[in-house]
């Protein structure tokens, strides 16, 4: 139950602070005094969109608080890490003009998509056009739902037609490509016999490339080689016996002068590298025997590798990589029957879960329609539609599941008969606006079950007056035993069955207009009453029918 609502700067409403009660609670008011702007506000703290349009003009943000009594609410905010103390939970929202805005949860700042998920627990509102939403064939299905608390495995109906469709889409995309995966592995197997062919090891091609800079320039090398050992070693002018004769002068000159000492030290090592520089020189150039034909060879070869790197990759090891993966891609391809088999077996599977589930919960909406059609008789004929007859109707799939689809095996449409001696037809066809809006009180006053739910009806008494507004009056506050209800309204009829008579109205002080709210009891709930009946000039006429409104509710 809704116990306060504080809305500051929403449109005309500024400061505005509401009181609430259980039972029937009516806002009346004229055309545009902010009725409505009220159920925004409640709208908005309970998770609905929120832009800066609705900001007071002028001012920069805007804010709307709720205090409500949620006995049952304590272990879902604990759940989602918020503090609970006893049973009221106070909401909060705030918007700011820059299109920022905050939500909070008993002072504890939640996303604005956590007041949603609250909200079906606090209040249900119904908006001035819900009924239109009944000439809506699509929506009796979930109505239905909705009155045998079925939502959840219609959810879970749902999930198991998606899951099927995937499946067949993923059968039939196997079956459109299976002739394109054949392309495919013909291709692959042409590309992985010819790198086979190839024999290509790995580096191959680096290795090859340095073998070919030696062999092509191996009479050059040869010269190099020699030269450099005798200039070295092997001259008469060699560098090591020079070196040696310049060691003996060092070393006479480190016998007169220890500084040169250091110099000596280094001897070993620079001619050992010297002398391993020669050896190596003499090796290289004594090993350097090309075979006739080698060049040939590898320059052959290397035209083999470059045939096959200019179409599977820039070196030798990335061509075999390509092979691998052709290898393993094959494998795959190369058993298409079994592959087939597992996505038909997958389909067959999700189709066979998808109707299971169907078929339970047709046997379960059954139950919930023949429900449903007992309490709307009885409803309607509170909302004196005595003569109404109200069916559920449903179109059910065949074996080929014509008819199922996300919503499972069947479709429902709601059909009446608001006449006596008259057939069924079509909700959709014939129900007038009147009867539209006693239709859908019908059916919320059956849906909703629990005790102590908030009902909220803007202008539910579109299209109709006189008696039947007294007997819709008569509905609501009947309703009011087991919710709390509140009512934007502008019939007095309606008005008059309510335990707290709101008006709303507009002033202007100090060149602004703002939305006030009044509590009317007593003599100025009859002038409201009054002004509802006469309109603008009331008459005592009218304040004699509002008393007599009042009366007539008292007894």
């Amino acid at each position: 139950m809704i116990k306060f609502l504080r809305i500051n700067n929403i449109a005309l409403a500024s400061g505005v602070e509401l009181e609430l009660g259980p039972g029937l609670t009516v806002l009346s008011g004229e055309t545009g005094a902010g009725k409505s702007i009220l159920l925004d506000a409640l709208g908005l703290v309970l998770g609905g969109r929120g832009g800066g349009d609705l900001i007071r003009t002028g001012e920069n943000r805007a804010a709307v608080e709720a205090i409500v009594d949620l006995p049952a609410a304590a272990t879902w905010l604990q759940d989602h890490g918020i503090d609970a103390d006893g049973t009221e939970v106070i909401l909060r929202r705030e918007i700011q003009s820059s299109g920022r805005g905050r939500a909070t949860i008993n002072g504890a700042l939640v996303p604005v998509a956590l007041l949603r998920e609250l909200a079906p627990r606090v209040a249900a509102i119904h908006g001035q056009h819900e009924p239109q939403g009944l000439l809506d064939p699509e929506s009796h299905l979930p109505l239905l739902d909705q009155h045998g608390d079925l939502e959840a495995l219609a959810g879970e109906v749902a999930q198991a037609w998606q899951r099927w469709q995937r499946a067949e889409s993923d059968r039939a995309a196997f079956e459109r490509d299976r002739r394109e995966l054949e392309r495919r592995r013909e291709s692959l197997a042409q590309q992985l016999a010819e790198i086979e062919r190839g024999q290509l090891q790995p580096g191959e091609d680096l290795a090859l490339e340095r073998e070919k800079a030696v062999v092509a320039n191996a009479d050059r090398l040869a010269v190099l080689c020699a030269e450099a050992y005798e200039a070295l070693y092997d001259d008469d002018a060699a560098v090591l016996s020079r070196l040696r004769q310049i060691y003996r002068k060092v070393e006479d000159l480190a016998a007169l002068e220890p500084r040169f000492g250091s110099a000596l030290e280094a001897r070993v090592g620079v001619t050992s590298a010297l002398e391993d520089l020669a050896y190596g020189l003499r090796d290289f150039r004594d090993d350097l025997q090309v075979a006739p034909g080698r060049l040939d060879a590898i320059e052959s070869r290397l035209a083999t590798i470059e045939r096959l790197r200019r179409k599977y990759g820039a070196t030798a090891d990335e061509v075999l990589a390509f092979a691998e993966n052709a290898r393993r891609e094959l494998q795959q391809l190369d058993a298409p029957e079994a592959r087939r088999e597992q996505l038909a077996a997958e389909a067959a599977e999700a189709r066979g879960r998808f109707v299971e589930l169907g078929r339970d919960l047709s046997g379960r909406r059954r139950a919930a329609a023949t429900d449903l059609e007992r309490r709307m008789q009885k409803g309607l004929r509170e909302l004196a539609l005595e003569g109404t007859r109200f069916e559920v109707r449903f179109a059910v799939a065949g074996d080929d599941l014509a008819t199922a689809g996300e919503h499972g095996l069947e479709r429902a449409e709601f059909f009446i008969a608001p006449n006596v001696g008259e057939d069924l037809r079509p909700l959709a066809k014939i129900a007038s606006g009147g009867e539209l809006s006693r239709l859908l009180l019908a059916l919320k006053s059956a849906a909703i079950r629990e005790q102590g739910h908030t009902l909220v009806f803007d202008e539910i008494d579109a299209g109709i007056g006189g008696r039947v507004a007294e007997v819709v009056g008569r509905r609501l506050r009947a309703m009011a035993q087991r919710h709390q209800v509140l009512c934007v309204t502008h019939l007095a009829p309606i008005a008059a069955q309510a335990h707290t008579h709101l008006s709303v109205s507009k002033e202007t002080r100090s060149g602004r207009t703002f939305t006030q709210v009044r509590r009317v009891e007593g003599a100025s709930r009859v002038d409201e009453l009054a002004r509802m009946l006469a309109g603008e000039k009331v008459t005592e006429a009218a304040r004699r029918h509002a008393r007599e409104l009042v009366e007539a509710v008292a007894e």
